[in-house]
Formats: C-alpha cells, structure tokens, sequence
C-alpha cells in the first residue's frame, strides 16, 4: 500500500463486466462463535520435524488439487477515518477460472473505480491479495523459512498444532509470510493463518508498507482445507519526506473465496438417490476458526 501523496499518476478507471447486485459480495464477517483455547506447551506426540515434512507434504497435494479448482474472490480495500468509518474504498471481483486451451487465468468481473484518496494499490497489494493471503506452505517452499514448534490448541473444534513461520532470507520480488500458522492435526493441512506478508519498503518517502491479516480455511470436498476468509487491518504510517506529507492510515483489507468448482469434472456417483461424487464441491459445515 503507497501513500498517494507521493504517486503523480491516477489510476485508470475500472471495468464493470455485468456483475448483478445480488452477485456482488456484502462483505458480512464470518461468525466468530468461539475462538482459541487455551496452548498446551508439552512436546508433540512425534518430533516437531516430522510433523513439518507431514503437513508440508499434504499442503502440496492441497496445492495441486487447488490448481484443479475455479472459484470467485472478492476483495475490497478500505481506509477509515478517525471515527472509524470508510472514507475511500477500493474492490473487485475476480473469477479464478482455466481458459479454453486449459491454462489457469482470473477475469475481472466487477471493478468500479477506486474511491481511494490517501494511499493506492501496489503491486505487492495485488501480489498479497493473489497468493499472499491464501498462504499454501509446500514442500518445495518449506526450506525457505524457520519453522518453530510453538504448541498444540484448540481452534473451535480443531485439534491443531502451531507453528511460527519465519522467513530465513528475503529474495527481491518475493513475498513471505512472517506469522503463525495453524495447522490440523489430524488432516494435517493448514487451517488458519496469522501475521504479515513482508517485506515492507520503508525508504522515507516510498514506503509500500501492509497491514497484519488472518486468514480462515473450511473444508471442500470432505477432503481439503481451502481459504475462505481473510481480514487484515492495521494503521499504517507513512513518515513523508520528500516534500510528502506525513500520515497515519488506518487500512482494511477483507477477503471472500467461494464457489469453488472442480475443473473438468463432468461424471457423477449416485447412491440411493443422492450425489456422492467426490470431486463434487460441497463445503462442510466444518467449524470456522476464529481468532482469540
């Protein structure tokens, strides 16, 4: 997120593509009905190694089925005034979707023009908001962070373990998450995410600075846990220079995923009249974690 006060340009007006009113998202937060329970600091019932090769090897199987699957993304952009109301607003709908050679593209839906006035989008915003947010944790991306074994908790219902997730080296052009993570002990995939999409670019006078977020999975498919929500929100603060004004901006940003849909999927199992195709999507109505 770049303070305006120091980007001449003006961003280009946005496309409305036939998004309907009942199609466009209210942005209602998730019920937040319970919450964390209390950490269990004991050691792990296997070594806390063992666990990470586990999940991150259940995250890439969830990565490669996520790559079968089209969904919509809402996301909207907000500052806040000093009495808590929203006084610019940036939002778009987007559809992940595979086009007719089979290649994994996103098509704007719904894009009015950006009411922003104190800050901007950056690319590391769209960055975050694409692949940021909806962290997946890889195999091949697990030895790109420090991962320490914090302790077991309850989310809801959710027997998880918990992890802090810290990046060892930051690689120009790369976004990393530094926060907590999570993770289902019995699925072992994971389920809710804590913390900062980093770095920052704090030179005085262009700073692209983001605020903290969470982000929620539920389960589709009976099987995998995919993001369904993310809330971030935070005061940034922008220390001028340059002739630029020096401001404090109070940002939220929230995330909706829905509709998700497996590609190619054309063939159905029926027992007893009812559809049990597993590829069929049909989200669980599984305990939404919550934060503390």
């Amino acid at each position: 997120m770049r303070n305006k006060w120091w980007v001449a340009a003006v961003m280009a007006s946005a496309m409305v593509l036939g998004v309907s009113a009942q199609d466009q998202d209210s942005f209602t937060p998730m019920p937040l009905d319970a919450g964390f329970g209390p950490m269990d600091l004991s050691a792990p019932p296997i070594p806390a190694d063992q666990i990470i090769q586990k999940f991150a090897a259940k995250e890439t199987e969830f990565q490669e089925a996520l790559d079968h699957y089209t969904y919509r993304r809402y996301a909207r952009v907000q500052t806040l005034d000093d009495d808590n109301k929203v006084d610019g607003e940036w939002y778009e709908v987007d559809d992940v979707i595979f086009d007719p050679s089979g290649k994994r593209t996103e098509r704007v839906v719904y894009a009015p023009e950006s009411t922003l006035q104190r800050v901007m989008m950056s690319p590391s915003d769209f960055q975050d908001i694409q692949h940021g947010y909806p962290f997946v944790l890889t195999t091949s991306e697990v030895g790109e962070y420090n991962i320490k074994y914090v302790g077991k908790q309850k989310v809801d219902e959710v027997n998880c373990y918990v992890f802090d997730v810290v990046p060892k080296q930051i690689e120009k052009g790369k976004r990393y998450l530094d926060g907590r993570i999570w993770v289902d002990a019995t699925d072992l995939q994971i389920v809710v995410v804590d913390g900062r999409m980093v770095p920052d670019d704090t030179k005085r006078g262009h700073e692209d600075l983001h605020p903290p977020f969470m982000t929620w999975r539920q389960q589709v498919d009976g099987k995998y846990w995919f993001p369904v929500y993310t809330k971030g929100e935070g005061i940034l603060h922008f220390s001028g220079g340059n002739g630029y004004m020096e401001e404090d901006v109070h940002i939220r940003d929230i995330v909706k995923y829905t509709d998700y849909k497996r590609f190619g999927s054309t063939s159905k199992i029926i027992y007893q009249g009812q559809d049990i195709t597993p590829t069929q999507p049909n989200t669980k109505n599984a305990p939404t974690p919550t934060k503390p």
